[in-house]
C-alpha cells in the first residue's frame, strides 16, 4: 500500500530520514520489504513545521525516487517536526490532490491502508462530513475523507477520541453494507506540537508501524546525533536501518503520543457516538 515516517526533536534536515538512512524511504519507495505493495511509486509528499503558523508541504505525482526536487528541498529545509509519505494507490487516481500529508489549518495527517469497498460506503461516509469541512475535501481517496470525518468527529479537541469516533463510524457504516474487516490502517497525525501514531485494522492484522527505543537509539544511526533532542523519535513504516534493538514495534489497536518532552502508549478501541 503506502510507506510513511514521522519525526519529532531538534530541528534536522529532512533528507536524514527521507534520503540517507540505510533503508531510507526513498528505498522503501523502490522496495519495501513489508508493504503489501513492493514498490510505491505512485506519488509522495512531505509535510514540515517552521515558524508559521501552518506548516509548509510538497507533493508530487512523480516517485519519490525519480523528483530531484525533493532531493534539493529535503537538503535545504529543516525542521523540528515532519511527515513524509509515499503512495502505492488501493484504486483511486494518481493526482496531486490524493498525495499524503493531508492538510487543515495546522494540522497534517497521512495514512497507510484502506477502507475496504469504499466503493459501496463513500456516500454514506461522505455525507457524515460536516458541511464546512466536506467543501475542504481536493481529492478522492479514503484517506482524505477519514481524515475529514475525524475533523467533524472532534479531532481537534482530543485527537485519540476523534479517531476513535471515526474508526467505530466506519466500521459501523461497513458493516452495514455486508463489508467484512472496514479498516486497516496506521495514521500519522500532528498539530506541530504532538505527534500521534495509531496502528490498527479491523481484522487485528494490521500493517506494520515501528517506533525508535529512545534518543539514543537514534543517535547510533544519524550523523546529526548532537542536534536530536532527548525527546527526539521517530515514528516508521518499516525500520530504517537493520540495527538490533534501534525500533520496537507498535502493539496492535494501540496509538503512540509524543510530544511536550513525554511518550505515551494508549490503547486504542474504536467508539461508536451518539450522535453518529
Amino acid at each position: 500500500m503506502c510507506r510513511w515516517v514521522a519525526y519529532s526533536g531538534g530541528s534536522v534536515y529532512l533528507e536524514e530520514l527521507i534520503f540517507k538512512p540505510q533503508h531510507s524511504l526513498i528505498d522503501q519507495s523502490l522496495e519495501s520489504f513489508r508493504g503489501t505493495s513492493t514498490t510505491n511509486g505512485d506519488g509522495f509528499g512531505v509535510g514540515w513545521y517552521g515558524s508559521r503558523d501552518v506548516p509548509g508541504m510538497f507533493k508530487e505525482t512523480r516517485p519519490a525516487w525519480n523528483d530531484p526536487n525533493l532531493r534539493d528541498l529535503s537538503a535545504q529545509v529543516e525542521s523540528p517536526l515532519f511527515l513524509a509519505h509515499v503512495r502505492a494507490t488501493t484504486g483511486t487516481e494518481i493526482q496531486r490532490t490524493n498525495c499524503h500529508p493531508f492538510r487543515y489549518g495546522k494540522w497534517l495527517f497521512m495514512h497507510n491502508g484502506e477502507i475496504r469497498g469504499f466503493e459501496k460506503v463513500r456516500r454514506d461516509l461522505a455525507i457524515a462530513v460536516a458541511p464546512d469541512l466536506y467543501a475542504e475535501i481536493r481529492g478522492t481517496t479514503d484517506s482524505e475523507l477519514m481524515f475529514y470525518l475525524a475533523l467533524t468527529f472532534g479531532l481537534e479537541k482530543d485527537v485519540v477520541a476523534g479517531v476513535e469516533r471515526t474508526v467505530g463510524y466506519v466500521e459501523s457504516v461497513g458493516h452495514n453494507a455486508d463489508i467484512d474487516h472496514p479498516v486497516q490502517m496506521t495514521l500519522g497525525i500532528s498539530d506541530g506540537e504532538r505527534l500521534y501514531a495509531f496502528r490498527y485494522s479491523s481484522e487485528r492484522q494490521s500493517r506494520s508501524l515501528f517506533h525508535s527505543r529512545d534518543v539514543e537509539s537514534l543517535r547510533e544511526i544519524y550523523p546529526v546525533a548532537e542536534r536530536l533532542s532527548d525527546d527526539a523519535i521517530a515514528i516508521v513504516s518499516e525500520p530504517l536501518s537493520d540495527l538490533t534493538g534501534v525500533w520496537e514495534e507498535i502493539p496492535e489497536s494501540s496509538v503512540v503520543i509524543s510530544g511536550g518532552g513525554k511518550r505515551e502508549l494508549r490503547e486504542f478501541s474504536p467508539t461508536i457516538s451518539n450522535d453518529s
